[in-house]
């Protein structure tokens, strides 16, 4: 990697003159130097650019938003780098509400809904195109020549449908601005300084509640979206298949990379944390680590979804058997998980209260351990009033879906947990058994078996759809599957 010349931000860069790094090669630059990479480039500007694809739906989104909060002043930022050790950062990812408010995924930039007669005008406030005439566009740590072309202000509003204007102005704008505002917090601690006299926490989290909850419900450019991202998914499980044998010479990590492969490939990144567990690591629910040996004869749990490029997320669930076919009692756990999803998944309709798919998968599988006699003598009725069954089945049985993985996190419990389904709804269906490996209430054998099945299911007029269906769930066609990609 390049050591690059400056750190200093474009901000600075506007008001003071580029420094040297520290410990830098050059010891200067001459005034002929200088003068020099002013001059001799090319216009690049791009003109009649058309509208994002989203365009219009970002338009419907903020006129919702500004119909919520009217006379008030909104401000969403995207969000600023984050270093990860000395100099260098994390790769960037815009703060979900700005995305989904504009359909710009670049770092430092905000959204301002100014109020106007009848609503709101919306500016989104963006870093332009590098400097050249101070040099920031090759001196800059976050120069173009060091990390890309930007789009120019101009080339902004044509994208994104919205007028554009320098974001290093803003902070000025803001601590000068008079009237109520709100802003969604933890994003950028700059924008949050010049707003400190003008916000409250009660107001601001009002925003952040109200953001989450529109997105409850999807448009059909999210649907387009999840579906995109469901079926790279699969891709990306098919990939993990065939390459099985180097994971049991090598380790979870050749999963996890293989994956990652296919998001990259197809899509922006992971929508989360791959969860590439073998053997007894299937019993922890997040295990991320992903370090551990693939052994045949033992089960491997798969826990991933591709992120768009537009930044929705799949999750998707599979617990396959590393030789490709399940021994008899990894067999009768197994099809007790798929029976729990069966009935967990036909319980998503319109109309239907949203605990409903949990509590339909949640009896399937208290019946399952009643039936093998874990839990005595108690009936079915009774484990489900005291929640016995939760020793193995541990996690609820789905959350909603869309943006971020775990989607609509801050919502209202009476528009979440407590609310009912309706079309353009999408949620994960995700029933699971986990026999801890020191569990020494289940019989020996069962100890290190941990299953989930995990599929992502749209609402739908008349009843639902399974965007993930694309990968095998019986137990006989999950083997067959195998058998076919391995050849």
């Amino acid at each position: 990697m390049s050591e690059e010349l400056a750190p200093e931000t474009p901000e600075t860069a506007e008001t003071e003159p580029i420094k040297q790094r520290k410990n830098g090669l050059y010891p200067g630059i001459s005034d002929e130097l200088a003068e020099n990479m002013k001059s001799g480039w090319a216009d690049t500007e791009l003109h009649g650019l058309e509208p994002i694809a989203q365009a219009s739906h970002t338009a419907a989104r903020r006129a919702a938003l500004s119909s919520r909060f009217p006379g008030e002043r909104l401000v969403v930022p995207a969000g600023n780098l984050k270093t990860r050790s000395n100099d260098t950062e994390y790769a960037f990812r815009a703060s979900t509400e700005y995305a989904y408010l504009t359909g710009d995924l670049t770092q430092d930039g905000v959204l301002v809904l100014e109020p106007a007669d009848g609503g709101h005008e919306a500016t989104v406030y963006l870093l332009p195109r590098s400097d050249r005439e101070n040099g920031e566009f090759w001196l800059d740590g976050q120069g173009e020549l060091w990390v890309g072309r930007r789009n120019s202000l101009t080339e902004a509003e044509q994208l994104l449908g919205i007028p554009a204007k320098d974001v290093r102005e803003l902070p000025a704008a803001l601590t000068e601005a008079t009237g109520p505002v709100r802003t969604v917090r933890g994003h950028d601690a700059g924008i949050e300084a010049a707003l400190t006299d003008k916000v409250t926490a009660e107001r601001d989290e009002e925003l952040r509640v109200f953001l989450s909850e529109a997105r409850l419900v999807k448009d059909a450019f999210e649907i387009a979206e999840l579906q995109k991202a469901c079926d790279a998914t699969a891709r990306g499980f098919e990939d993990v298949v065939k390459v099985l044998d180097k994971a049991e010479a090598t380790s979870e990590r050749y999963i996890e990379g293989t994956f990652f492969l296919r998001a990259r490939v197809d899509g922006n990144d992971i929508g989360y944390g791959s969860i590439c567990a073998a053997g007894p690591h299937a019993t922890t629910l997040h295990w991320v680590r992903n370090d551990g040996a693939v052994r045949a004869g033992e089960l491997l749990l798969l826990d991933a979804g591709v992120e768009t490029n537009e930044l929705y997320t799949a999750d998707v669930t599979r617990t396959l058997p590393v030789n490709g076919t399940f021994t008899p009692l990894q067999r009768k756990i197994y099809d007790a998980v798929y029976e729990a999803q069966e009935a967990g998944i036909a319980a998503v309709k319109p109309g239907a209260a949203f605990r409903d798919f949990h509590d339909a998968a949640q009896r399937v599988l208290a019946e399952k351990l009643v039936e093998w006699g874990l839990l005595g003598d108690l009936t079915v009725e009774k484990v489900l009033e005291l929640g016995l069954q939760r020793r193995w089945t541990l996690h609820g049985t789905g959350h909603m879906l869309g943006m971020d993985v775990h989607d609509c996190a801050v919502a209202r419990t009476e528009a979440y947990v407590e609310g009912v389904l309706e079309p353009g709804v999408c949620l994960t269906v995700e029933p699971g058994l986990y026999f801890q490996a020191d569990d020494l209430t289940v019989p020996e054998e069962y100890r290190g078996i941990g299953v989930r099945i995990e599929d992502d299911i749209l609402v739908t007029e008349d009843g639902n759809r399974n965007l993930s269906a694309a990968l095998p769930r019986r137990a006989d066609d999950v083997e067959a599957w195998m058998a076919r990609l391995k050849g």
